[in-house]
């Protein structure tokens, strides 16, 4: 299980320039080269509970922005994979875009369209084609900064919610922002997950509530996404050198930022 590959992206458009954001030509690109290299696209949950040293690649797409549903399901189909949706199930269905820290500068401006959610006829045939559908939390909060009741209702809340509207068992959770802490995970434990994921910044084990995924973005073209899933990059993530590697890029970054 330790050398599953998780791919998170979030939104596919043509013309959005957000970070979040991968163009399609750019999703297919990434994902036939995974395919040319002998990896099978499945469900997040098949991907970590399969057997080890089969070489499968998950590909999870947080927030359910619409655009899954209508350009990325193509894509994935044409290339033999299924995908895994998390979805903010306050938002699911809801009209108007959806709204918090992070996406919140796009609305009401002319990509405001791009931020709708999926409701949950889509979600259920993505499900019915072998999609797996999962849980984003209700509201999509930082959960590290949430009280213990509210922390329970976001886990267990949408997971219910999931459960009714889907009609069938919500058993994976992605940390809205990658945030998680042991206190999130003993949370996700009481909820009944049995896998989650994050968008780790530092170096940490992967447990099944708290398993890695290298997020996919807008500027990750050609080599920056060949050099984020190559094997030898995913090894050094994982080993003791990269906590000292990591912390030394990230104040280059800052340096240059404030030069900026």
């Amino acid at each position: 299980m330790s050398d599953v590959l998780v791919l998170c992206y979030h939104a596919v458009s043509e013309s959005w320039p957000a970070p979040l954001s991968v163009t399609p030509d750019q999703l297919e690109q990434q994902l036939s080269l995974l395919h040319r290299r002998g990896f099978r696209g499945v469900p997040l949950s098949e991907a970590l509970g399969g057997p080890q040293g089969d070489r499968v690649v998950a590909v999870t797409f947080d927030d359910a922005y619409r655009s899954v549903s209508e350009l990325a399901r193509p894509i994935l189909d044409r290339i033999g994979m299924r995908g895994s949706v998390y979805v903010p199930t306050a938002w699911a269905g809801r009209p108007g875009p959806m709204s918090w820290p992070g996406i919140d500068q796009w609305v009401g401006g002319p990509h405001e369209a791009e931020l709708t959610c999926m409701g949950w006829d889509e979600l259920r045939s993505l499900a019915d084609e072998g999609w797996e559908i999962g849980s984003h939390t209700r509201s999509h909060p930082r959960l590290p900064e949430v009280d213990d009741d509210r922390l329970d209702g976001e886990l267990a809340g949408s997971r219910a919610d999931c459960e009714t509207a889907m009609g069938r068992a919500c058993d994976t959770l992605a940390y809205p922002y990658g945030a998680v802490d042991d206190r999130v995970v003993g949370a996700a434990s009481r909820a009944g997950y049995h896998y989650a994921v994050t968008l780790p910044r530092g170096l940490h084990v992967p447990t099944a509530l708290h398993w890695p995924r290298v997020g996919v973005y807008h500027a990750d073209f050609g080599w920056r996404f060949r050099l984020k899933v190559s094997p030898a990059v995913r090894r050094l993530r994982h080993s003791s050198a990269w906590g000292a590697i990591d912390g030394t890029r990230r104040r280059l970054t800052g340096l240059e930022r404030r030069k900026g």
